[in-house]
């Protein structure tokens, strides 16, 4: 049986602590999901289209990769792409309970699904899309944060 799993997020927008539980996730699994989770009750600051078209780029050269978007419960979107687990990635110890909390709830939903956490490397754990999104908001220089591909459209985004 082929191990999938799904790593649910926004991405809004995909930094370098995304990607490091991406790449670290790997060589865990079969098929890595990327799935964008679309809110209707909150305005991100980039669209899905393009969060998807990031990571696409950043990881063209991986077949195991799969992006995708998706709306509703992430246990469900689970059983649509036949994914085994969920993979989240923890920062601090306050993201464990947060996170376990969740895992709980979709193990009571979908007993056949696993949640897999994975901490982040030292060097990233104080990179959130939201302190990124405030930096970009206010005219920094997010580049240090970012992959790439997300840096030169951001920074494309900035000239205009």
């Amino acid at each position: 049986m082929r191990r999938i799993c799904l790593f649910p997020g926004t991405f809004d927008p995909v930094t370098l602590g995304h990607t490091d539980i991406i790449d670290r996730a790997l060589p865990l699994v079969d098929e890595l999901v990327i799935g964008i989770g679309v809110n209707s009750g909150k305005e991100p600051m980039f669209t899905v289209e393009q969060r998807v078209e990031w990571i696409q780029e950043i990881y063209r050269n991986e077949p195991r990769i799969r992006v995708t978007s998706y709306e509703g419960l992430t246990v469900n979107f689970c059983k649509q792409i036949g994914a085994q687990f969920i993979l989240r990635g923890i920062r601090y110890v306050s993201d464990f309970e947060y996170e376990k909390a969740i895992a709980d709830i979709n193990r009571k939903m979908d007993h056949e699904v696993e949640t897999v956490f994975l901490t982040c490397s030292p060097e990233y754990s104080t990179i959130a899309s939201t302190l990124v999104r405030d930096v970009i908001r206010h005219g920094g220089d997010a580049a240090q944060f970012l992959p790439e591909p997300v840096a030169k459209t951001v920074a494309s985004r900035k000239k205009s």
